[in-house]
């Protein structure tokens, strides 16, 4: 069921990628005609890897699929998406407390851009509880990670910390 010609854009700080990240964006694939996941730098919080180092992250992480790009970007959503003709920002919901976010930034995005809709996608019920800051936090107290990530970022999690 492809919008054809729609594409989307995925934005986040991906702090790092997650394989509730992956499922959401194949799951954005197989609705629009290509999904570009759009790397932010981070201007409220602090992040663990650059945002080159996150965009490489994600560009190893998706490598392969089919109508994915993958960019970095600092400033407005809106104005990426004006910049790259893009009308939909595909967003996760994995908890309630998601939702209020998202829909803040949705209300606030449709303000600056009224051609800019948001769409909410669910990931596979495995990843509901998965965030960045867990996947963090369990490789810096020991814990095994692999099966919540690609390799890509077990990898970069142990270059970054100096193994463990």
């Amino acid at each position: 069921m492809k919008n054809a010609g729609q594409r989307a854009i995925f934005p986040g700080t991906f702090d790092p990628v997650t394989n509730g990240h992956l499922d959401l964006i194949e799951r954005g694939v197989g609705i629009f005609s290509g999904v570009m996941v759009a790397v932010a730098r981070s201007h409220g919080k602090e992040t663990m890897f650059s945002m080159e180092e996150r965009v490489d992250m994600m560009r190893e992480a998706t490598a392969g699929m089919e109508g994915v790009g993958v960019l970095g970007f600092d400033g407005l959503l809106v104005d990426l998406a004006r910049s790259k003709n893009v009308r939909v920002v595909m967003r996760g919901l994995r908890v309630f407390s998601d939702f209020e976010y998202e829909l803040q930034m949705a209300l606030m995005n449709r303000r600056l851009s009224k051609e800019l809709e948001a769409v909410f996608l669910m990931p596979s019920e495995q990843y509901t509880y998965l965030t960045s800051t867990l996947v963090k936090e369990i490789f810096t107290l020991g814990g095994n990670i692999e099966p919540l990530v690609p390799r890509v970022v077990v990898r970069m999690l142990n270059e970054k910390l100096g193994g463990r």
